[in-house]
């Protein structure tokens, strides 16, 4: 199974969830059970394909044959046996018996009927009426097999195929497939389709696999449809093609495939090959969720979580999350612990949003270990504790989390839970900057200005400032423009300096506001104008920002671009000196005096 859409997190993100029938072979297809271990649906009806098929094809009077066992001429019959065990297999006109039908079979199998050796081997294989043995299973499918019974020949395929009864053999599992095709049998031309499409016992040919699957699916074989539609959305041995895609999926889904249903809305929902179209996206999704499928349940609730094609409800997006994650579905766990770490649709509760951060994070998902870590930082709904934020932070990092490796270089930077070490610090950036995380670039830009754990290095400093500040970030842009206003590894540059104070000022970053004042009060690199000096100092001062404060109060203290007011300019030196500003508390003593 591959992954869907999902991008979660505080950081968090969504990252696609897709589906494909392949790979478990615990029972080989985890959501195909039916089609490789002979449970199910699909093993009833081989059942009673293979039994009819022996009985000349035609509907039995189960009655007749109860009566006709009894006749002498009918005693020791193969067929007449084989029937009545299918009789007590079913529970066909007589109490259902596992045991008694392993009797009849056993009987008519003795006498080589090849059909009876097939259902016999069924028995062994499922352990009804008798402990599961799948080393005897293998026995009487091989009887049945070499008197080339299909059904046999493909059920012995499976067995080297998972490795049940045998040592697991993908070479002989396709031999046997290879003749059971012969009949032109669909479920062993899609097994061999996923023996091509995972390289198992054979090289790795996508071509071959579309080959099988195609034969497969064009008599109407449900799995073999959807894998096609997976070859041609991922452009495996096809040329990428989502137009085909759909139609196979269509296909499926019109089947009632709950993973083509739900690949259908993936299409819708992303665009793919059709118009985006959340409505219909989330028919699909509908379908496959009300059928139980934990990923169809997940992109529900985010279309609610998101308001995509319906009304914006936090609590409807929590209810299809909880279907999925009772599921133990680690991305659904993650989502609701969202909801409750940010209040979405219920109340703020740090402490369940731990819950289903942990449930996920206890099956390796790294954004739940990166966001236990946040929870743990900020001591939300623990004890803070900063050792632990490590901790979690590491599990999600060595598995390239990047906001994870972020954050560890803050821990290290900044000695919170660790012993301050700006070398680990710088190692932990540079492997987010890998990934072109802003955050890190920034922060390996002030070690370099500050000489932390390298030599301070301002041409270094403004290559990394550069980096973050391309990607919109408020921080190093604001750095930009220090480093031209005051010649820090570049040549002076006002205009320049003002041109990055601008940016990071429009993010409402205070300093850069209040530079930007500077520029403005004293004419650098603009025409000296008092009115718009005392602009962006308000808007400094007003995030209480010290320096815009003393400066704001320094303009009315001497009536410059406004009227002089000693009263205003005592409010802005009295904000200052709060905060330890020494000339605020001069120029306040002075205005007292008066």
């Amino acid at each position: 199974m591959k992954k869907i859409g999902l991008l979660i997190a505080l950081t968090l993100a969504i990252v696609p969830v897709s589906l494909k029938a392949s790979g478990n072979h615990q029972d080989y297809i985890s959501l195909k059970t039916m089609a490789l271990t002979g449970q199910g649906n699909i093993s009833d009806q081989d059942l009673l394909e293979a039994r009819h098929e022996k009985a000349g094809g035609v509907t039995q009077d189960y009655a007749a044959t109860w009566e006709s066992h009894k006749n002498p001429t009918a005693q020791g019959n193969a067929l007449v046996q084989n029937i009545l065990g299918v009789m007590y297999h079913n529970g066909l006109w007589v109490t259902q018996d596992y045991a008694t039908a392993r009797e009849w079979y056993t009987k008519a199998a003795e006498q080589g009927f090849a059909a009876a050796q097939y259902n016999l081997a069924g028995l062994y294989n499922n352990g009804r009426g008798v402990t599961q043995d799948y080393i005897t299973a293998r026995e009487w499918y091989l009887k049945a097999a070499t008197q080339d019974y299909t059904l046999a020949q493909f059920k012995l395929g499976v067995l080297y195929h998972n490795g049940r009864g045998v040592n697991q053999d993908y070479i002989t599992a396709r031999e046997w497939y290879l003749k059971a095709v012969k009949q032109d049998y669909a479920l062993a031309q899609f097994n061999l389709g996923h023996l091509y499409e995972d390289g198992h016992g054979v090289t790795q040919d996508y071509v071959a696999a579309r080959e099988w699957y195609a034969k497969a699916a064009e008599q109407g074989f449900v799995s073999a449809q959807f894998n096609l539609g997976i070859l041609y959305e991922d452009g495996h041995g096809v040329t990428q093609d989502y137009v085909t895609a759909r139609e196979w999926y269509l296909k499926a889904a019109e089947k009632n495939d709950a993973s083509a249903q739900f690949k259908l809305g993936f299409l819708y929902n992303n665009a793919h090959g059709v118009t985006q179209d959340y409505i219909i996206a989330r028919e699909w999704y509908l379908k496959a969720a009300e059928q139980g499928l934990a990923a169809a349940q997940i992109n529900l609730g985010l279309l609610y979580d998101n308001g995509d094609g319906v009304t914006h409800d936090y609590v409807a997006a929590r209810e299809w999350y909880l279907k999925a994650a009772e599921k133990n579905n680690a991305s659904a766990q993650i989502s609701l612990g969202v909801l409750y770490h940010n209040g979405h649709g219920v109340i703020q509760d740090y402490i369940t949003a731990r819950e289903w951060y942990l449930k996920a994070a206890k099956q390796g998902f790294a954004s739940a270990q990166f966001n236990l870590g946040i929870l743990y930082e900020g001591g939300h709904g623990v004890t803070q504790d900063y050792a632990a934020a490590r901790e979690w932070y590491l599990k999600a990092a060595e598995q390239n989390d990047v906001s994870a490796q972020s954050n560890l270089g803050l821990l290290y930077h900044d000695g919170r839970g660790v012993t301050q070490d700006y070398v680990a610090a710088r190692e932990w950036y540079l492997k987010a900057d890998e990934q072109n995380d802003a955050s890190a670039q920034s922060n390996l830009g002030v070690l370099y200005h500050n000489g932390h754990g390298v030599i301070q290095d301002y041409v270094t400093a403004r290559k990394w400032y550069l980096k973050a500040a391309e990607q919109n970030q408020a921080l190093p842009q604001y750095y930009l423009g220090v480093f031209y206003q005051y010649g820090q590894g570049v040549t002076q540059d006002y205009v320049a300096a003002r041109k990055w104070y601008l940016k990071a000022a429009e993010k409402n970053n205070a300093f850069a506001q209040s530079n930007i004042g500077i520029l403005y009060e004293y004419g650098r690199g603009v025409t000296q104008d008092y009115v718009t000096a005392r602009k962006w100092y308000l808007k400094s001062a007003e995030q209480n920002h010290l320096v815009a404060q003393y400066n704001l109060g320094l303009l009315y203290h001497k009536g410059r671009g406004v009227t002089q007011d000693y009263v205003t300019a005592r409010k802005w030196y009295k904000k200052a000196a709060a905060q330890g500003h020494a000339s605020a508390k001069i120029n306040l003593g002075l205005i007292d005096d008066k």
